[in-house]
């Protein structure tokens, strides 16, 4: 699902704690372009509102009683076309690499500011990603100049794209090549990394950078 500029994006915010559930609820209202369309106090209620409303994005919060947001992402990304935002407290390498394995396009912190919030669900709407700098450093997957050694040039350039959060048709736009090639190589870069998300590939080629600047 992919979504224009200037689309009103439908968000479903789920948290157990129903203050922070609210917070989150009234700093997105602010924008023009959020429509909050549910708000769900835990996994098997995001479930239900996620197939009721179907929106564009469900920002998730993890740690939840019951199913929690690990398995609701999963049952939520394989039953639907929502992208998910998961937005949490925690930073344990495990559970970002649960989350994201299991279709989060994001991982975002609570302590994000409204702004930053909002610029995250638009990227995640539109088919991209944001990861928080503290997620980044929690994945554990080495990023070393010979993980991205077999990258051809070409493949590099569509996973420094990644990285910045863009989109196939983004990707596709800029590069002057068709959707279908983008998502040929997205695939390519996804098996020679030997990891599962576009987060996770924007996480080695963050990672990456910051070795070489030292």
């Amino acid at each position: 699902m992919t979504i224009a500029e200037t689309t009103t994006i439908r968000v479903v915010v789920v948290d157990d704690h129903d203050l922070l559930r609210d917070g989150v609820i009234a700093t997105l209202s602010r924008f023009d372009d959020m429509e909050i369309v549910a708000g769900a106090r835990s996994g098997e209620e995001a479930i239900e509102l996620v197939a009721e409303h179907l929106p564009d994005v469900v920002v998730m919060d993890l740690l939840m009683p019951g199913i929690g947001g690990v398995e609701a992402i999963r049952t939520v990304t394989s039953e639907s076309e929502s992208h998910v935002l998961a937005l949490t407290s925690f930073v344990d390498s495990d559970l970002v690499r649960q989350a994201l394995a299991a279709g989060a396009a994001s991982y975002l912190l609570k302590n994000v500011d409204a702004e930053d919030l909002a610029d995250a669900i638009r990227r995640t709407a539109r088919g991209g990603s944001a990861l928080a700098p503290e997620a980044t450093m929690a994945l554990t997957k080495p990023a070393t100049s010979d993980a991205l050694a077999d990258l051809t040039e070409r493949e590099l350039e569509v996973a420094q794209l990644i990285a910045l959060g863009r989109s196939n048709s983004d990707i596709a736009h800029e590069m002057s090549l068709s959707i279908f090639t983008v998502k040929n190589h997205v695939s390519q870069i996804l098996g020679k990394l030997k990891v599962r998300s576009r987060t996770q590939v924007a996480a080695i080629i963050l990672r990456e950078g910051d070795q070489r600047s030292i």
